[in-house]
């Protein structure tokens, strides 16, 4: 069965303020993809242009072969996962399941035997004549996912489901939904603004800005090769020196950083000499000495240990705040606030993009 989503050139105005530029995004059958980005971005519209709850200005969107202009939400192939869950307090957990079904005329005893097999799925068997009540946050977010499953539709869409479980359950429910979409096949749109959740549980990431699409990438290549300045931006921490170019050529751009000097980084197309740029370089690129290829003179301003790294604060000869990232191992005493730092990072290390780094 092809379910895939293709959002073909698909805009949604309201009034004068377009929410979502035009979209041209196929999303492929059984991938887990995720929408990236700030809150107000366009994220929520998407996944309500796919579930059918808005219908887009223009363009339209497609469920495998199928378009859906002027298809009902309800008679879609899709469920939805809300934020808040939606569970219903005075049902049981069984009945909860298999309340859509139940809506579809489907029989007691099927509905049963579909309840049954999905509590399995998320690891909860024994649990349908529980109250919703009695459940835990991260058992009700896997009894909302086989409610959702229960109608067994072609494409899951969930709106930040986990933002409201606490830092550890939101990360042991990232492995179970990755799991369970693994095992059913089904295609999954995870909508979210926490990058840890898209990064960790998607085949691909869509980053969002402003209604626009800025990147479509795995999480891997969304890391290293950002394609515009907001992504390098918002995707992951990164240190962002404003610069001019001074050339580009065989992947690589030479920049002029001011009081910084002349620095390196790569790049994935060429940039006009003069063009304003950002430079580049996360936490974990930058290292203490002078062993790397360019040097930066720093002023200790923070140590923050995090387990099993370090996080220091620093400021550079043109009082920009940079971070860099240690193992926790490379603590020593002489780290105290207001010390001298030598910085390094390789050319490799870095990534040079035209703008500066609040473009959007």
């Amino acid at each position: 069965m092809d379910r895939s989503v293709h959002l073909n050139n698909a805009i949604m105005r309201f009034g004068e303020f377009t929410a979502v530029e035009k979209m041209d995004l196929k999303i492929e059958s059984g991938e887990f993809f995720s929408f990236l980005g700030p809150s107000g971005c366009g994220k929520t519209t998407i996944l309500n242009m796919i579930s059918g709850f808005l219908e887009p200005s223009e363009g339209g969107v497609y469920i495998g072969d199928q378009s859906m202009a002027g298809v009902p939400a309800n008679k879609r192939p899709t469920s939805m996962i809300f934020q808040n869950l939606a569970l219903f307090p005075l049902m049981t957990v069984a009945e909860n399941i298999e309340f859509g079904l139940e809506v579809r005329g489907v029989s007691k005893a099927e509905r049963k035997k579909t309840s049954d097999r999905l509590l399995e799925l998320v690891a909860l068997e024994g649990s349908g004549e529980k109250k919703v009540s009695e459940l835990s946050g991260g058992q009700k977010q896997r009894i909302a996912i086989a409610r959702a499953l229960a109608v067994e539709p072609q494409v899951l869409l969930l709106d930040e489901p986990l933002s409201a479980l606490d830092l550890k359950l939101r990360q042991h429910m990232r492995t179970e939904l990755k799991e369970i979409q693994r095992k059913t096949g089904i295609t999954f749109i995870y909508i979210t603004h926490d990058q840890g959740e898209a990064l960790t549980m998607s085949d691909r990431v869509a980053v969002m800005s402003a209604g626009k699409l800025q990147q479509v990438a795995d999480p891997i290549t969304l890391y290293r090769e950002p394609e515009t300045a907001f992504v390098a931006s918002f995707v992951g921490e990164n240190n962002a020196i404003p610069c001019r170019v001074l050339e580009s050529s065989e992947g690589y751009a030479v920049v002029d950083a001011g009081d910084l000097g002349s620095l390196a980084g790569r790049i994935k197309r060429p940039i006009t000499p003069s063009a304003r740029a950002t430079l580049f370089v996360r936490p974990e690129g930058l290292r203490l000495g002078c062993e790397g290829e360019f040097t930066l003179s720093a002023t200790l301003a923070e140590v923050n240990f995090e387990g099993s790294y370090l996080t220091l604060t620093a400021s550079l000869v043109n009082q920009q705040v940079v971070a860099i990232q240690l193992r926790a191992n490379q603590y020593n005493e002489a780290m105290i606030t207001g010390s001298a730092l030598t910085l390094s990072f390789d050319r490799q290390d870095a990534i040079v993009i035209a703008g500066e780094a609040n473009d959007v």
